[in-house]
C-alpha cells in the first residue's frame, strides 16, 4: 500500500434467488479470492446475501432470519482476513425494513448503511418493501447477527493504515438522484465510494451508467467502485448482468459486463488527496447532516499494481480519440495565435523553420490560424537559417514544407554572422563548447526578431513543453519569441500531431512530414560527421518518452520521485531497465530544478493541456529552489 496504492475489487457472486445459505457460500468463496489477490477493499452487489429480486418473499420473516444467519456464517468464517467488505442485505428495526450495506473487517460490523433513494417508479417496486431512513435511525445502536452494529444514513470508515483512505457506501439508486449521498461522503472527506447495485440492463443502459460512475468520480475528486448484482437474479421481468466498474478521477480503470467474478484495480489515494488541496474549489457548505467515522486497518504490504500506467500519458491510446485530440489542440493553439495577430494587427508571422519536429509544428499551427483569418498563406515568412551544424535534409525539408504550405520562403545564411561574433568576442573555432552553440541559437532569433520588425510582423516561438521542462533551450536564443505556439504541447505529442497532419494531408507534404518525423531529434549546432548531424539530443539529454512521463507525474501529480520511479518501471517494463530509467530520472530533477530561471521569463503562449509551465499559466517556483529532497529520495532507491 505504498505510495497510497490500494487494490479494490467489485464482486458478482453467482447467487440464488432466496436461498441465503447457499449465496452466503459463494461470497464467502469470492471474499477469499479477493483477499487472495490481495485486495483490501471489496464491493459486493446490492441485496445480495438474499437475491435482489426477491419480491414480497422479503416481507417473509423466514427470509430475514436466513439473511441474517447467512451474515453470521459470513463474518465467522471470513475472520481472518485483511479485507474490509461491503455486502447488500434486508434489516429490520422497528417495524420497517431497510435496504442496508454491511460494511465489515475481520469478523466485525464496522457500520451499517440503509439505501437513501428508494425507487418505485418504472420497473422499481422497492418503495413495496423498503422504507426510506429517517433522522431517528441516526445513530442507532443495536445488535445483528449477534453483534453491535449502529446505523446511520451516511456512515465513513477511516483506514488508520493508508493516510487518505475514507471510505463511504451508497446504494444503486443513490447515485442516479439527483443530489447523490456521496457529494456529502466526499465532503467530509470520503476518497473512496463503495456503490452495491442491483441494476437491471436494458439497451444503452450501460453506457449511461457508465457515464454516472466515471462523472461522480470525476466531479468528487475520488475513487468509485460499482459492484452490479448478475446471474442468479429472477429472469422473471428483468435481466442483469453484473456490470461492475472501478473509476478514479474520472478515468475507468477497470470493467465487466455478463460475468460473475471479480472486477480488480488499484486506486491511488495519493494522487485523489493531491488534487482536491491542488482545486481551491472544492470545497462544500456547512452541513449539520449526520456523519460518524469507524476505523479499520490494513497490514502494511505492498500493492502489486496491475491499474493501466501508459508510457505516453500525454497520448490517448485509443486511435479515434487520438485523432479527435490531435485536432482540438492543433485548433485551440491556432485560435490564440489567431487572436494574437489580431490584436497586434500583424500582417506576417515569422517562423524559424529548420527541419525540425518543433518548428514543423509551429509552421503549421501557423498555417491554421491565416486560414482562420481567411489570409493568404505568402504572410508567413518561414525562414531557413544554416550554420556549421546544419544538413542537406533538414534543410531541403524546410524548402519543401514552406512550398507546399504556401508560405513565403527565405534563406539566411548565418556563419559569417557568427564567425565575425566569434572574431570580435576572442572565440576560437575549434572550441565547440557552449559559447559555439548558443551564439548560433542567438544569432538565429536576432535575424527572426529583425525581419518581423521590417515586416510589421510576429515571431512565433517553437520551443515544446519538454524543452522548457528540461531547459534545453538557449536563453534569449531559442527561449525567447513573441508569440510561442509550442509552449505546452511536449515532444512525444508533437511527434503525434505532426504524424496525423502527414496522414490528413497525404500527397507530396505527406511525405515530406514523415521524412521530417524519421530525422533525429537535434538542434544542429555542431558540424556535422559524413553530412550526417552529429549531434542527437536524446544522447545528451535522455529520451524524451521518458522524460515526458517524469514531467507528468511529478508536475501534473506532484507525486514524489519514488512514485514516479516506480510508476516508470511499470509503464517501461521491458523497454528500459532499472539503472537507465534511474539516470534520467536523476537527471530530469537536476535539470528541471537548475533551469526555473528560463520558465521564470517565458514569452505569451496558448496552454492547451493539463500541464504547463508559464509563470502566468500554471506552474510558480522560484527559480533558486534546491533540489536536495528530491535527489536525495532517489539516492535511497536501492
Amino acid at each position: 500500500m505504498r505510495d497510497g496504492f490500494v487494490k479494490v475489487a467489485a464482486g458478482t457472486p453467482k447467487i440464488r434467488v432466496a436461498d441465503c445459505d447457499y449465496n452466503a457460500g459463494q461470497i464467502i468463496s469470492l471474499m477469499k479470492l479477493a483477499a487472495a489477490q490481495g485486495v483490501k477493499v471489496l464491493a459486493l452487489p446490492e441485496l445480495c446475501v438474499t437475491g435482489y429480486t426477491c419480491g414480497d418473499l422479503f416481507l417473509q420473516p423466514t427470509l430475514l432470519d436466513g439473511a441474517e444467519r447467512a451474515l453470521g456464517r459470513i463474518l465467522e468464517e471470513t475472520k481472518e482476513l485483511d479485507l474490509l467488505t461491503a455486502l447488500g442485505l434486508p434489516v429490520r428495526r422497528k417495524n420497517k425494513l431497510y435496504n442496508c450495506a454491511v460494511i465489515m473487517q475481520k469478523g466485525a460490523i464496522l457500520a451499517l448503511v440503509p439505501k437513501t433513494c428508494i425507487p418505485n417508479y418504472g420497473e422499481f417496486y422497492e418503495a413495496r418493501w423498503f422504507s426510506a431512513p429517517s433522522e431517528a435511525l441516526d445513530g442507532l445502536e443495536f445488535t445483528l447477527a449477534g453483534l453491535p452494529v449502529r446505523m446511520a444514513a451516511h456512515p465513513l470508515v477511516e483506514c488508520w493504515t493508508v493516510p487518505g483512505l475514507v471510505i463511504g457506501v451508497e446504494i444503486c439508486e443513490d447515485l442516479w438522484a439527483p443530489v447523490p449521498p456521496s457529494i456529502r461522503m466526499a465532503a467530509e472527506g470520503a476518497t473512496l465510494i463503495l456503490n452495491l447495485s442491483a441494476s437491471d440492463e436494458v439497451a444503452g443502459k450501460a453506457d449511461y451508467r457508465r457515464s454516472l460512475v466515471t462523472g461522480q468520480s470525476g466531479r468528487l475528486c475520488c475513487a468509485y467502485v460499482y459492484a452490479d448484482a448478475g446471474e442468479g437474479e429472477s429472469s422473471t421481468d428483468l435481466v442483469f448482468v453484473g456490470h461492475n466498474m472501478i473509476a478514479e478521477n474520472g478515468t475507468l480503470l477497470a470493467e465487466s459486463r455478463f460475468s460473475t467474478g471479480l472486477t480488480v484495480s488499484e486506486i491511488d489515494v495519493q494522487r485523489l488527496t493531491y488534487e482536491r488541496k491542488r482545486m481551491n474549489t472544492y470545497a462544500f457548505p456547512p452541513s449539520d447532516e449526520y456523519i460518524f467515522s469507524d476505523y479499520c486497518k490494513f497490514e502494511r504490504k505492498e500493492t502489486e499494481l496491475t491499474r493501466p500506467i501508459s508510457p505516453t500519458p500525454f497520448i490517448p491510446a485509443d486511435e479515434t480519440h487520438r485523432a479527435e485530440r490531435c485536432e482540438e489542440i492543433l485548433t485551440i493553439a491556432a485560435l490564440g495565435l489567431k487572436k494574437r495577430l489580431e490584436h497586434t494587427n500583424s500582417s506576417c508571422a515569422v517562423v524559424g523553420l529548420s527541419g525540425g519536429l518543433d518548428s514543423t509544428l509551429a509552421i503549421l499551427i501557423t498555417a491554421k490560424a491565416f486560414d482562420m483569418l481567411d489570409r493568404d498563406r505568402k504572410g508567413i515568412l518561414a525562414v531557413t537559417m544554416p550554420c556549421f551544424g546544419t544538413t542537406k535534409r533538414t534543410r531541403s525539408n524546410a524548402e519543401l514544407l514552406a512550398m507546399e504550405l504556401g508560405a513565403d520562403f527565405r534563406e539566411v545564411n548565418i556563419g559569417r554572422a557568427v564567425e565575425q561574433h566569434f572574431a570580435d568576442i576572442g572565440q576560437s573555432m575549434e572550441d565547440h563548447g557552449v559559447t559555439f552553440e548558443n551564439a548560433q541559437a542567438r544569432e538565429r532569433t536576432q535575424v527572426l526578431m529583425d525581419l518581423a520588425n521590417q515586416r510589421g510582423g510576429l515571431v512565433i516561438g517553437t520551443g515544446d513543453l519538454s524543452e522548457l521542462a528540461l531547459g534545453w533551450a538557449t536563453y534569449n536564443g531559442d527561449h525567447m519569441s513573441m508569440y510561442a505556439v509550442n509552449a505546452s504541447i511536449p515532444k512525444t505529442l508533437v511527434r503525434h500531431l505532426v504524424a496525423w497532419e502527414a496522414d490528413r494531408r497525404g500527397g507530396r507534404i505527406g511525405d515530406v512530414l514523415r521524412d521530417i518525423l524519421d530525422t533525429p531529434v537535434s538542434p544542429e549546432l555542431l558540424p556535422p560527421k559524413d553530412g550526417e548531424i552529429a549531434q542527437r539530443t536524446e544522447d545528451l539529454v535522455g529520451p524524451y518518452e521518458l522524460h515526458d512521463f517524469y514531467l507528468y507525474y511529478a508536475v501534473r501529480w506532484g507525486f514524489p520521485p519514488r512514485k514516479v520511479f516506480r510508476l516508470a518501471q511499470r509503464a517501461f517494463d521491458g523497454r528500459y531497465d532499472r539503472e537507465t530509467l534511474l539516470k534520467w530520472l536523476k537527471n530530469f530533477y537536476r535539470r528541471f530544478f537548475s533551469q526555473q530561471f528560463k520558465r521564470s521569463c517565458l514569452p505569451d503562449g496558448p496552454k492547451v493541456g493539463s500541464v504547463a509551465l508559464s509563470p502566468r499559466g500554471d506552474w510558480r517556483m522560484p527559480s533558486d529552489a534546491a533540489a536536495k529532497l528530491w535527489l536525495d529520495e532517489l539516492e535511497e532507491i536501492q
